[in-house]
Parts: structure tokens; C-alpha cells; sequence
């Protein structure tokens, strides 16, 4: 379960940028995890309630925002929304040339007191 890992570093960066800010406690963490990220978001969720306990995220919530998977068809140059990889468009049928979006696992946001 990678996710215990990601969780650990994620945890880490929010409390050096809370402390940084002089904050005392971190009341919300809101990342971003894309369809392609090979992240269970119910893990994160649970690795998340098991390691921040007794640091300054104890209590905190962890919002997850699904970032949907954007591809490029080069034949139509646009982006569309696609389920998977082998997304075809939506309008000239070609599959995608380029994956734009879906990738993301980033802490989005703080919120501090």
C-alpha cells in the first residue's frame, strides 16, 4: 500500500508549510489525485486517519478532488474527456495523441490557524 508512503511525505510538506506560516494546527488539507495516479483514494483517506494522529493535523480533514483524465486529439486540436488511455474523440473518432490531465498528486491546499 504505496499510499501510506505518499501520505507520510504529504503530511510532512503540510506541517513544514504550516509552520512555517506560524500556524499551530492544520485544520484541512485538500489534495488533488488524478484517474492515472494508481491512487486509491479510500487509502489515502485511511493512511491519512492513522498518521496524523498526534501531530498538529490531528482531527483535520482531508478533502480529495478527482481530477478527471483530459486527452488531446491532435486531427481535431481540442481536448476531451475520456474514461481511459485509449480514449478515442468524441468528434472525429481518432484516438487521443497526447494524455493532458489525470496524472496529478499534489496537496492542493491549507487551511491553518
Amino acid at each position: 500500500m504505496h499510499e501510506l508512503s505518499l501520505m507520510e511525505q504529504t503530511l510532512a510538506i503540510a506541517v513544514t508549510h504550516a509552520q512555517r506560516a506560524g500556524a499551530q494546527r492544520i485544520h484541512l488539507l485538500t489534495m488533488r489525485i488524478g484517474a492515472l495516479s494508481g491512487v486509491v483514494p479510500d487509502a489515502l483517506r485511511f493512511a491519512f486517519e492513522v498518521l496524523s494522529r498526534g501531530t498538529m493535523a490531528d482531527g483535520a480533514e482531508l478533502r480529495i478532488e478527482p481530477v478527471p483524465i483530459i486527452a488531446y486529439c491532435s486531427a481535431c486540436v481540442r481536448e476531451f474527456e475520456t474514461a481511459d488511455l485509449l480514449g478515442a474523440c468524441p468528434r472525429c473518432g481518432e484516438p487521443a495523441t497526447q494524455v493532458r490531465q489525470g496524472r496529478e498528486l499534489e496537496l492542493g491546499s491549507l487551511e491553518v490557524s
